[in-house]
Formats: C-alpha cells, structure tokens, sequence
C-alpha cells in the first residue's frame, strides 16, 4: 500500500495549482489549497511566512514539510534548520491534523476519504477501510497518531 499522500501526489496538487504551467504557485493559489484542507492561515501571515510572491515546486515542498512549525509558533518568518528527525515527526504530525478533520485524535475512514476527494486524490475504487485496516494495530477501525506515524514511516521506506 502506498502513504496517503506521496511527493507525486504533492506535484498533481502543484500543478493543478499553476494554472498557466510557470513552474510557479501563488499565495492566492496556496492558500485556497490550505483552506480546503482545514488549514487557516490569512493570507498576511502567509506572506510573511513565506517572504515571496509565488513558489516553485521544491519550495512548495519546502513549505508542505515546515508548516506545522509555524503553526506551533516555532518559526517566525521562515524555517528553522532542525535536524531532520524532529522535521519528519513535524511534517507527519502536520498531515495528521490535516485529515483527523473533527480533532479527536483519530483518522476514521469517513474522514480519510473527504480529505482524498478534497485534495481531488480520491478514487472511487479505493476503500478506505481496507486503507486503515492495513495499520490499525488495536482493531478500532480508526487511526491513532501512533498508527498513522507507523504507516507512515512503513510506506516512506
């Protein structure tokens, strides 16, 4: 099984983002994909976050992995340099919070599939049941942190 969301998932996503295919995404553009996904930042602090006008891929990637940094308050105008462990928890825990949408600390399938349809990722072929059965280890039907870092980490690897 392949992660919920891969870096080639993250290049689909930016490029429906760059509409006129400039290799290019602007804040306006990266801030409707945040507030379709939960995620709400104004635009003024996106910007000042951001320090530019628009990103390039790898930037925008860049961006993916940093967010919940500043989210945390750890990171003003920019990102820190972290070791690459603590990044990587970040980044995971970031995509949690993205699709555990009700925050109550756990992913149920209902959730896992309006995240995919949002993020135009969703294919009416996959079941998403069988998506969390695969690394539910306490058979509750959803997905805890610990469950999704675990897959997480199985799928990257």
């Amino acid at each position: 099984m392949s992660p919920i969301i891969t870096i080639n998932d993250l290049l689909r996503i930016f490029n429906k983002l760059d509409m006129n295919r400039d290799g290019l995404i602007c804040l306006h553009d990266l801030n409707w994909l945040l507030d379709k996904i939960g995620v709400e930042l104004t635009m003024e602090d996106l910007h000042s976050f951001l320090e530019k006008p628009s990103l390039d891929f790898n930037e925008f990637l860049f961006f993916y992995e940093s967010i919940s940094k500043q989210n945390k308050g750890e990171c003003k105008g920019g990102v820190s340099h972290v070791n690459a462990r603590e990044e990587d928890i970040d980044i995971v825990y970031m995509a949690f919070k993205v699709f555990d949408m009700n925050d109550d600390g756990f992913i149920s399938c209902e959730e896992l599939q309006l995240v995919l349809s949002r993020l135009e990722l969703w294919d009416v072929n996959i079941d998403c049941k069988s998506m969390i059965r695969a690394y539910d280890t306490n058979l509750d039907g959803m997905l805890d942190f610990e469950e999704f870092k675990n897959m997480m980490s199985l799928t990257s690897s």
